[in-house]
């Protein structure tokens, strides 16, 4: 069982949900650019913002934008403790650092800083970062060399007496980042990690390849923190990951859609009616489900879960509440009763709740 570690206030581990988290896309001297994507990415529901932080010039923009973000923050370090050293000192709750690119004199002086100052480490391994030692050990098999090198990162951090850390083991190869995680699991049960598939891509092969990856983690009851890596906004990144914990029954932000695929059945435009209820979601209380359905075979019965749901009918639609039909109206109602639905979505769900 996953032990807990904490950012800012924000509790990573077992007992506590699986986080959504996010990366600034914008450079740290962009100062205003900076801290409205954080707050986009807070209305989002975003959880922790990692950012880039590749000299040390940029500590006062650091500085500034961890006093105002609505989002604790994790200064992404790479090679130089140096750096690590100005983002702690710039206030950042967490870092992400490899332990075993830096001298140990100049890690132990990175380890205090983070002790006196109660942050937490990520650390981890890129498939991309795999060199020949580690895959000559590890027989060529790039998903046991991936976590061997997580390994002794671990053990080094461990060796110094660290112990708030977060692992990670991530390769654009679904198959290397699945087992790559599972067999830090099974060795090291007691530390939280974060997971994803990086340079997952854009658009829908993108979405499917975080998916396949992070389901099979997350079935296993691996991964404590999520981001779906995009070529996106970051906010596709956040919307995407409460997307796969809904699809997983992990979390509910907001409320979710079921819609048919529709068939010759079909009485009514499914996919017209489900654009025009898809951004009343974020408004809905978590848990909410509304369905469109194609027709009356398809509605009350097979979406009988929904708390509110419109079907196709002979005569223009039925509205539908947990599989019971509550009233039939003509088509030309129906963007009426759409722009009631988040109240009506809500007053039914407290019904249901409160039987």
């Amino acid at each position: 069982m996953a032990g807990t570690v904490i950012i800012a206030g924000l509790s990573i581990g077992s007992g506590h949900p699986v986080r959504v988290e996010s990366m600034l896309k914008i450079p740290l001297s962009s100062r205003e650019e900076c801290l409205e994507q954080c707050r986009s990415l807070a209305s989002s529901g975003c959880e922790l913002i990692r950012a880039a932080f590749p000299s040390p010039d940029l500590g006062g923009d650091l500085a500034w934008l961890n006093e105002k973000s609505p989002v604790p923050l994790m200064a992404d370090i790479h090679f130089d403790p140096a750096l690590a050293l100005a983002a702690l000192e710039a206030g950042t709750p967490s870092i992400r650092i490899n332990p075993g690119n830096m001298a140990r004199a100049r890690l132990r002086e990175v380890v205090a800083s983070a002790q006196e100052k109660k942050a937490v480490i990520r650390i981890g391994a890129n498939g991309g970062s795999l060199n020949s030692a580690q895959l000559e050990r590890a027989g060529g098999v790039r998903s046991d060399a991936l976590a061997a090198a997580v390994e002794e990162q671990l053990l080094i951090l461990m060796e110094e007496g660290f112990e708030d850390i977060i692992l990670s083991a991530k390769s654009t190869s679904v198959h290397e980042t699945v087992r790559a995680n599972s067999l830090l699991a099974l060795k090291y049960p007691g530390y939280p990690f974060h997971i994803g598939i990086t340079e997952s891509g854009y658009g829908r092969d993108g979405l499917v390849k975080s998916a396949a990856g992070l389901a099979l983690l997350l079935g296993q009851g691996i991964g404590n923190t999520i981001r779906i890596s995009l070529t996106e906004s970051p906010l596709e990144e956040v919307r995407a990951g409460y997307s796969l914990l809904r699809a997983m029954d992990l979390r509910q932000r907001g409320g979710s859609l079921i819609s048919c695929p529709t068939c010759g059945r079909k009485r009514i435009e499914v996919r017209k009616i489900a654009d025009l209820v898809t951004p009343c979601l974020e408004s809905l209380p978590d848990g909410v489900t509304v369905a469109v359905m194609g027709c009356e075979v398809n509605g009350p019965r097979e979406a009988m879960d929904a708390d509110f749901g419109i079907a196709g009918s002979p005569r223009g639609a039925v509205v539908f509440s947990k599989g019971t039909v509550l009233k039939e109206v003509p088509l030309e109602r129906v963007p009426e009763l759409l722009a009631g639905m988040a109240e009506e979505a809500c007053r039914l769900k407290e019904k249901h709740d409160n039987r």
